[in-house]
């Protein structure tokens, strides 16, 4: 085999159902920026019709140390909010990632398909790995092979993708390309593409700015959790950094204001309005008049969402049914994938 990524001479276009699939990695509490750019957009997808597979990764959790009992709580925690978002176990196959054996057989077989250098040209690694790279898990390094397993398990067609997975579905692209020509199965895996609905809202720290709303900042005034009460959305967006100047009337002078324009672009996301929109109402006015409304508005928007999450994370059964029949719808279509995949590899079958 080749270390460079092949092709059929005369490609043969993969002619399988539309599917989307992605997930969320379990570890640490979700917060708005996971809502706006994920969950929202997943519930949208669902109700427009298209067929989705949503799975919690935890097995790219474990890349990096999880204690195990918090592993659990954090699973049924996204899976609470996959369904407190709007996502329905009736239209989405929804299921945690381990309970699917064939995901860790497939990345198996994809790591012999994948070569090295595609790997080493992976920037997430080299930022999560930092300057001690020796130091981080075999698993930080290859989970982008295991990420395309994910994926072309089920023949996914489209995968909602940021710009930090870019480069991931363009390897995930590579392997079904290169396995599809090395074992003369032509069109036996899709090339995913990404699937774009505009643009995603990019939620930054309240914080700085400057840096994206994230699970791990130690800081918690960061970011507005998806378990937060009224309270403390309130508190939290009160206290978020901002500048001393009046919001402009157009979105050119937001520029070099991250906070006028974080703020900004929350509340255009939650009210399904443009930042154009937003600026028309409330150009012009300080932080004193438009926090209390942004306030208002996510207090309104999340609400719903925080209390059917805590109802369900106080009933793990129902998470844990809604997990199981997900696992099992998810492993009816995943296993015979696998199974073909071992017979045009040419691993000994009874």
């Amino acid at each position: 085999m080749s270390d460079a990524p092949t092709s059929s001479p005369v490609p043969i276009a993969y002619d399988g159902p539309r599917r989307v699939l992605s997930g969320i990695q379990a570890s640490g509490a979700l917060h708005l920026g996971n809502y706006l750019g994920a969950l929202k957009r997943f519930t949208q997808l669902q109700d427009g019709g298209a067929p989705c597979f949503l799975f919690v990764a935890d097995l790219h959790a474990i890349t990096v140390w999880q204690d195990p009992a918090l592993l659990t709580a954090q699973t049924r925690e996204i899976a609470a909010a996959y369904l407190a978002s709007g996502l329905d176990p009736a239209k989405s196959v929804i299921f945690p990632q381990s309970a699917v054996r064939a995901h860790s057989e497939l990345a198996w077989i994809f790591n012999c398909v994948a070569r090295l250098g595609w790997l080493d040209r992976m920037t997430q690694f080299k930022e999560k790995s930092g300057k001690h790279k020796e130091r981080s898990s075999v698993g930080l390094y290859t989970y982008p092979v295991l990420q395309a397993a994910d994926i072309l398990l089920y023949k996914a067609t489209e995968v909602p993708t940021g710009e930090d997975q870019k480069q991931h579905l363009e390897l995930t692209r590579d392997i079904a390309a290169k396995f599809n020509n090395d074992f003369n199965a032509p069109g036996f895996f899709p090339l995913p593409e990404p699937l774009t609905q505009g643009p995603a809202p990019r939620v930054m720290s309240l914080r700085d700015g400057a840096a994206k709303m994230s699970k791990s900042d130690p800081s918690d005034q960061s970011r507005i959790n998806l378990t937060d009460d009224a309270d403390a959305i309130v508190a939290k967006i009160r206290k978020a950094r901002t500048d001393p100047e009046p919001l402009p009337e157009t979105v050119e002078g937001l520029e070099d204001r991250a906070e006028a324009k974080n703020l900004v672009t929350i509340y255009a996301a939650l009210a399904d309005m443009t930042r154009e929109q937003v600026l028309a109402q409330f150009g012009g006015q300080g932080f004193g008049a438009f926090k209390p409304a942004l306030a208002e508005l996510a207090v309104a928007s999340m609400a719903p969402v925080t209390a059917e999450m805590r109802r369900l994370m106080a009933d793990p059964a129902e998470i844990d049914r809604v997990l199981k029949d997900g696992a099992e719808r998810a492993a009816a279509i995943a296993d015979p994938v696998v199974d073909e995949v071992k017979r045009i590899v040419g691993f000994w079958r009874a």
